[in-house]
């Protein structure tokens, strides 16, 4: 990344950024407009924000739209235009693009904030997002599956509250269209996931040991919402998930919601063979949630030919010295890092020395007069 813009975009009516040095600094208080700037480029680079899924929530107050652009050192230049109405549109090079999809690759990133600290204890929801935004990376038509599957689970809500229970021929048929349907886009789903879970496990395992000096062992689990028996092969799992749907019309019109379906996967994390969100301590938690940052970023460069940039948004104070060195000393030369912290007191030597630093005051200064 060598130059970010932002145009009404959260608090920034307009800043304009230029990024020489491999690791860019934001430092200052709380409230200023550190975790947008980064979260824009979590958006640039993967079309989504884990702060909010709601696009109205990223424009400056009464504009009608934000924009978006960075320029990287392959002289590809990215844009995306939020707008209240009318969705969003992404340009490459200037080129408006017929997927927003195609806007994935020049800035893949891994992105850490204090939010990820829940990720062990928090709901199971935070876990499949986590996932989830790993399998964006690798594969960024995964985005059309979730999106997909929401929309045939919320149609499937709605059927059942417009009395779906009828017993005629035509409600039959549409119930046997949905299960088709959602059985294949669920084999698909599952697949994905597990798959990178398994390609992830190694990584963190050894990430676990490394950072705690042996004393941990570290196992990740994939615990489908669906019954899922034998070797992964797409058409025997599509059938079974098919029949298990069947099977559950009654539950499901009872209860309104499915009982089937990736939405109910959960990933199980365990710590020297207990569940760690029951049982670890907080220093294992947070560890915890560093070797998963840590493995995605391994895997992420590994399979993406490059090294994604790293993003680390008001972590480092959550961390105790000896995670804090662990994490900067991992990340070395390799990844460009944007961070955002309170102050530069963990950043020492060689570091801040090879950093760019950007302080609260430049940041409010360009947002309003840039």
């Amino acid at each position: 990344l060598l130059r970010l813009e932002l145009q009404q975009f959260r608090n920034h009516c307009h800043l304009q950024l230029e990024i020489h040095a491999p690791r860019l600094l934001v430092i200052g208080s709380n409230g200023i407009g550190k975790s947008n700037l980064l979260e824009s480029v979590e958006l640039l680079g993967s079309l989504r924000s884990h702060r909010s899924s709601q696009d109205a929530d990223l424009i400056h107050w009464d504009a009608p739209r934000a924009l978006l652009k960075a320029s990287c050192m392959d002289e590809t230049e990215v844009e995306l235009e939020l707008r209240r109405r009318g969705g969003r549109q992404a340009r490459r090079n200037g080129k408006v693009l017929q997927r927003q999809l195609d806007l994935i690759g020049p800035l893949r990133c891994v992105g850490f904030s204090a939010l990820d600290l829940h990720l062990v204890r928090g709901e199971p929801a935070l876990r499949r997002s986590w996932l989830d935004r790993v399998v964006l990376q690798l594969e960024p038509i995964y985005a059309e599956l979730i999106g997909r599957y929401n929309r045939l689970l919320r149609q499937r809500s709605q059927f059942w509250r417009r009395g779906g229970g009828n017993t005629t021929f035509e409600h039959q048929a549409l119930l046997d269209s949905f299960d088709n349907q959602m059985a294949l886009v669920c084999t698909r789903i599952h697949r994905r996931r597990r798959r990178a879970l398994l390609r992830l496990e190694p990584l963190a395992a050894a990430w676990q040991s490394r950072l705690s000096q042996g004393h941990e062992q570290l196992e990740l689990r994939y615990s489908p919402g669906s019954v899922l028996e034998g070797e992964e092969a797409e058409e025997p799992w599509r059938l079974a998930i098919e029949q298990q749907l069947h099977r559950q019309r009654g539950a499901e019109e009872r209860l309104g919601s499915g009982r089937v379906g990736p939405h109910r996967d959960e990933i199980d994390m365990l710590l020297n063979g207990t569940i760690a969100r029951r049982f670890g301590s907080s220093g294992q938690q947070r560890t915890l949630v560093l070797a998963l940052k840590l493995a995605e970023l391994e895997l992420v460069g590994e399979l993406c030919g490059h090294p994604p940039l790293l993003l680390l948004d008001d972590v480092l104070a959550e961390l105790d010295p000896q995670r804090q060195l662990a994490l900067l000393e991992a990340v070395g030369d390799t990844h460009q890092c944007l961070v955002s912290a309170t102050h530069l007191d963990a950043f020492e030597g060689e570091w801040r020395q090879r950093s760019q630093i950007l302080n609260a005051d430049q940041l409010r200064n360009e947002s309003k007069n840039s």
